[in-house]
């Protein structure tokens, strides 16, 4: 079962960011695919199932930003 999660990551400025939180996403078990709107801060996670809401975070931690909530 594929599963799809929309994001929105307040801070997102330039293609480096972007890039950043896209490797750092895909590392997420289970995270097949990452696509990220620059201008909206829309990123969504396609993923082999729920993802952990937890690891998602911290993986867009690592990148340098936060999760808008």
């Amino acid at each position: 079962m594929t599963t799809s999660t929309t994001l929105h990551i307040d801070g997102l400025n330039c293609a480096n960011c972007v890039a950043a939180v896209r490797a750092e996403l895909l590392a997420v078990p289970g995270v097949l695919d990452v696509e990220v709107d620059l201008p909206t801060g829309r990123v969504s996670v396609m993923a082999t199932g729920p993802l952990d809401a937890d690891s998602v975070e911290v993986a867009v931690y690592e990148a340098g930003h936060e999760v808008a909530r």
